[in-house]
């Protein structure tokens, strides 16, 4: 075995999760089309985040924050834990808040 080996099979994994998409079959939306207000609260969660982390957002506006709801998981271990958790969250968050339009997982 060439002594490279194990380093290619780590950068190969590591690439291929940079480029990982959500694993369950949720809905998602791109972040640039999250209302401003949300945008911003992802990009300020976005430093703590690593590939495991998901969020999730419902809104039916893009300017009343009552009628947006958006929630994360962030310190998890498993990334399709972390989008259920972030699903459940925001699905929490949008009945509370009589949000019509179902959370969706938030991707870059």
């Amino acid at each position: 075995m060439n002594r490279f080996q194990p380093l290619i099979y780590v950068l190969a994994l590591v690439g291929f999760a940079a480029f990982a998409k959500p694993i369950g079959n949720y809905p998602s939306v791109h972040v640039s089309e999250l209302p401003d207000p949300l945008r911003s609260v992802w990009k300020e969660l976005k430093p703590e985040m690593n590939e495991m982390s998901h969020c999730a957002a419902a809104f039916d506006s893009h300017s009343d924050g009552e009628k947006m709801a958006f929630r994360c998981s962030i310190h998890i271990k498993m990334s399709a834990e972390g989008e259920r958790r972030a699903m459940r969250y925001c699905e929490e968050k949008r009945e509370e808040k009589g949000i019509n339009m179902p959370c969706k997982l938030v991707e870059e």
